[in-house]
């Protein structure tokens, strides 16, 4: 028998609420799509391209719909987070909670803060793109990417369920992983490489040879610092948020840059490219199992 569709309010109208919006909506896993924005620009944007069915005035609007999914910038959604508790007898009643922050430990640790929060399922989608808000929202953004679900000690298992039918329903992979180690293996693989784009760039536009490093950069920077285009607020809350599995990578980094820069600096071809060959091999092995996974 099929599943009965669900009322989902979207807490936060920009590229990943939006794109999850019609996501849903195409699946049918939504019968009814809210949404909230503290904006009315987004919340009429959202309504306008058919997003969203009706926009909530206020949080409490919202809490009507059977799960409300948190869509704002990481320190914003802990924020979120307390105030949708503190409305809800932290969470015993209103809607399943969920959110879609890039950092797991300070959601965590809001949602103890009154107790525990049984019904709040922390998730995170391994998808985006360096465009935002509610005009990038794309319904297929999900798609065969994974989705990393880090359940709290005293998770309730029904909630569970449906927030894994949420993500499944937008055709996403679904994982489960520990807050902790959630962190400190987005810190390594997501947090770093936006933090060395956003260095990068702004250490050549602040060069006094700006104009000619810009306008003879080829494919290689375009592709590297893609990612600086991304939401400078959003990417201020995330370093924030995880700043000690972030340090930890970047320090790990600094060394082995440090240990690079040494083997130019003595001509030490052979470790160069015993470097880059390593370095080589994992990225082409990786592309092989994305590929591979994209297929089946």
């Amino acid at each position: 028998m099929a599943e009965k569709p669900c009322s989902v309010a979207i807490l936060g109208l920009g590229m990943i609420g939006g794109s999850l919006a019609l996501a849903l909506k195409a699946s049918g896993f939504a019968g009814r799509v809210l949404g909230f924005d503290r904006d009315p620009g987004a919340l009429a944007a959202g309504l306008e391209a058919g997003v969203i069915d009706h926009a909530c005035e206020d949080l409490d609007a919202a809490l009507a719909a059977d799960i409300a999914v948190i869509a704002v910038p990481n320190l914003a959604a802990a924020a979120v987070l307390e105030e949708l508790l503190a409305r809800t007898d932290h969470g015993r009643s209103g809607p399943v909670l969920t959110d879609v922050a890039s950092v797991k430990g300070n959601l965590a640790a809001a949602a103890a803060r009154g107790g525990p929060a049984p019904r709040f399922v922390p998730g995170h989608p391994i998808a985006g793109s360096e465009r935002s808000g509610v005009a990038a929202a794309n319904g297929e953004l999900f798609h065969r990417h994974r989705v990393i679900l880090t359940p709290l000690p005293e998770q309730d298992e029904e909630a569970l369920a449906l927030v894994r039918r949420l993500w499944e329903s937008a055709g996403a992979e679904v994982v489960c992983m520990a807050v902790a180690e959630h962190d400190a293996v987005l810190a390594a693989t997501s947090h770093l490489p936006h933090v060395l784009a956003y260095c990068l760039v702004d250490d050549l536009a602040a060069s006094p040879r700006r104009e000619d490093l810009f306008r003879f950069a080829a494919g290689g920077f375009r592709d590297f610092t893609r990612i600086a285009s991304s939401d400078p607020v959003m990417w201020r809350d995330v370093a924030l948020a995880n700043r000690d599995a972030l340090l930890e990578a970047v320090d790990e980094f600094s060394a082995r840059l440090a240990a690079l820069r040494e083997a130019i600096a003595s001509g030490d071809g052979a470790r160069l490219e015993a470097t880059f060959t390593a370095a080589k091999a994992a990225r082409d092995a990786f592309a092989e199992r994305e590929a591979r996974r994209q297929q089946n």
